[in-house]
């Protein structure tokens, strides 16, 4: 019974279960939201417990700070204050002397060495012919690192071990005060280190300029030491190699040797090679063509030391339609004379060959009957006359530069008097002739313009002196024209005296040109003389605005011709000069004044006279005021 109670009261801790289904009072869960085991809380809070997921409890404003401070990623270091930098040594110092402005001795003297030439001397035992040996070596010192290096030049055959013969390193000084610098080279003096003495006998030519940029005197160079096996030796090398002449005991043991064993003697043709052989004289020549039609052709002489043989080549020249042959003679002795005997067998003697003495400039030689010409030689060849035969080949040099060619041009025929000489010309230089060309600029600006000049004949024939005429000289195109005035009782009609064209003034042998008219000259037109006496007024205001074309008509250079007059007292003259006295005086002057220039200073500074009958004067004051400025 006991044991059934207590089943019994097992099966009742499970409360309701026997309700399943009946009961009404059965709990309901309203939310199915997951349990999460994360929560969310504040800091020294923990009841302060937020779940975002459960229920519909709204979380407080410590948690929705807390929320959005988290969304920074940097959330936890917000609230730590931040420590202020330290500054350094390096943030002290301004960026542009930050580094050192000198530069250290690694990157200023890069690839610098100080190279510098001695010697030391070394016992020598054991040997007759010396007790000591000098031996030279090379000093390099890299100023970059303060290291030093030696090497010994090698000598063939020394027997010596040489070359490299202290490695690069810091040598120590003797007195073990430091290392051995650039202040403990100079030459002349001895440097000891490692137990040896070394004297600097010179350097090179940077050491050198590297010494006199830092003030110092590294000292003039001297002479290497040569010990007498370095004497010895090099006497036995150039003996070797044939540098030193035989002696004459050696040169006659040599002989005699030969005749005792019946040698024949020395042969002059071996000999002559022997010391001439590659030694060539070279002649330029010319020979001149006589037969019709013949030009000039040029050679180039070859005479051969070695053996008085000769070769001669062509000079060929552009374009001078000869074959191209390489050579007129080939090498061979060259005979003053050639002959051929007519009786085979017969034994004739050779002609005599040429010899240099033979061959000067300014000369010539007979090859094979054509006389060629000498004119020129090379500097070896004159220095061989100058230094061998007291010759100077110089001075008979022959000058063969052909003359400039002159072309003749054929003078254009005289005009036949029909249309302009213009038209006629160009007949002459073209198939289809072409009208001339016209400055159209000038057409242009000076169409109309006409410029008149009165004059009379100076022919000196007394029915001539009453004629008048008008010279028209038209500047749109140059040409001319004269007119002769009607007068009464002069027995000549007026009219047209000389047509309207260019007309040509034997004077210059050029077409009249506006330079060519001006008062006071005189003109020669229609082979009549004319004296131009006075110009209207258009034509001198015509003349006056062009000062740079026509000078008489420019004030300021007229005044500046009569500048010699300012010591004559008559120009000072308050009332003025006379134009004719002005006229003399400056002719005394040298100064020769036209009468064109005397119309332009009066038209500038002339004054009427005290009476109307009176001429006008110039006031010469003005005149030397003008002059000067």
């Amino acid at each position: 019974m006991s044991a059934m109670a207590l089943r019994m009261t097992k099966s009742a801790s499970v409360p309701g279960i026997m309700q399943i289904g009946t009961a009404d009072s059965v709990p309901k869960k309203v939310n199915h939201f997951r349990q999460s085991t994360f929560s969310f809380k504040n800091s020294g809070n923990l009841g302060s417990a937020v779940d975002l997921h459960k229920g519909n409890e709204k979380p407080s404003e410590a948690s929705r700070s807390l929320a959005a401070l988290m969304k920074n990623p940097s959330w936890r270091t917000m609230g730590v204050e931040e420590m202020p930098e330290i500054p350094t040594e390096e943030d002290l110092i301004p960026k542009n002397m930050r580094y050192p402005k000198i530069q250290p001795a690694w990157m200023k003297h890069e690839k610098q060495v100080l190279r510098f030439y001695g010697f030391f001397q070394e016992a020598v035992t054991e040997r007759p012919d010396e007790n000591s040996r000098y031996r030279n070596v090379t000093i390099m010192y890299c100023m970059e690192d303060g290291t030093m290096s030696m090497t010994e030049p090698k000598v063939e055959n020394s027997g010596i071990p040489q070359g490299q013969f202290l490695k690069r390193h810091r040598v120590p000084r003797e007195d073990g005060q430091g290392f051995i610098g650039p202040d403990d080279f100079r030459v002349g003096q001895e440097l000891t280190f490692y137990g040896r003495t070394y004297h600097i006998t010179g350097c090179d030519r940077f050491t050198r300029w590297f010494y006199e940029e830092n003030g110092i005197d590294v000292g003039e160079d001297e002479p290497l030491m040569v010990d007498n096996w370095q004497k010895s030796y090099k006497l036995q090398k150039t003996i070797e190699k044939g540098g030193l002449p035989p002696t004459k005991s050696a040169v006659d043991a040599k002989n005699l040797t030969k005749f005792q064993i019946g040698h024949p003697p020395a042969d002059k043709k071996f000999i002559q090679f022997m010391l001439n052989d590659r030694k060539v004289l070279r002649f330029k020549c010319f020979w001149d063509d006589p037969t019709p039609y013949g030009a000039r052709h040029y050679y180039t002489l070859h005479y051969y030391l070695a053996d008085n043989t000769c070769e001669i080549n062509e000079a060929h020249i552009r374009n001078a339609g000869c074959d191209s042959y390489p050579l007129l003679l080939k090498r061979g002795p060259l005979r003053k004379s050639n002959s051929a005997s007519a009786v085979p067998g017969l034994l004739i003697a050779d002609a005599p060959t040429y010899l240099p003495e033979d061959l000067q400039l300014g000369g010539s030689l007979d090859v094979w009957g054509r006389k060629l010409m000498i004119y020129d030689c090379d500097d070896f060849t004159r220095n061989f006359y100058q230094e061998y035969l007291g010759i100077d080949q110089f001075e008979g040099k022959i000058d063969v530069s052909e003359k400039p060619i002159r072309h003749i041009k054929l003078a254009p025929p005289p005009h036949s008097g029909i249309g302009k000489p213009e038209d006629s010309l160009i007949s002459t230089q073209m198939i289809v002739p072409k009208a001339p060309k016209i400055d159209l600029e000038k057409m242009m600006v000076l169409t109309g313009e006409v410029l008149r000049f009165e004059c009379k004949m100076a022919n000196g024939e007394p029915e001539d002196e009453l004629r008048k005429l008008v010279i028209a000289f038209y500047p749109a195109d140059d040409e001319t024209a004269v007119f002769e005035l009607p007068v009464r009782n002069s027995g000549h009609m007026g009219g047209k005296f000389a047509d309207k064209r260019r007309i040509m003034n034997p004077d210059t042998g050029e077409y009249f040109k506006l330079s060519d008219f001006f008062v006071g000259k005189t003109v020669r037109i229609a082979s009549q003389p004319l004296q131009i006496i006075r110009a209207d007024e258009h034509c001198l205001q015509f003349l006056e605005a062009r000062p740079e074309e026509f000078p008489y008509a420019d004030p300021l250079a007229c005044c500046r011709r009569l500048a010699p007059l300012a010591s004559e007292p008559e120009m000072n003259d308050p009332k003025g000069i006379e134009p004719e006295r002005l006229k003399q005086l400056a002719f005394e002057a040298g100064v020769p004044v036209v009468d064109h220039e005397v119309i332009t200073l009066l038209r500038r500074f002339g004054i009427e006279g005290e009476s109307p009958d009176e001429n006008p004067r110039i006031l010469g004051a003005q005149v030397l005021e003008v002059a000067s400025s």
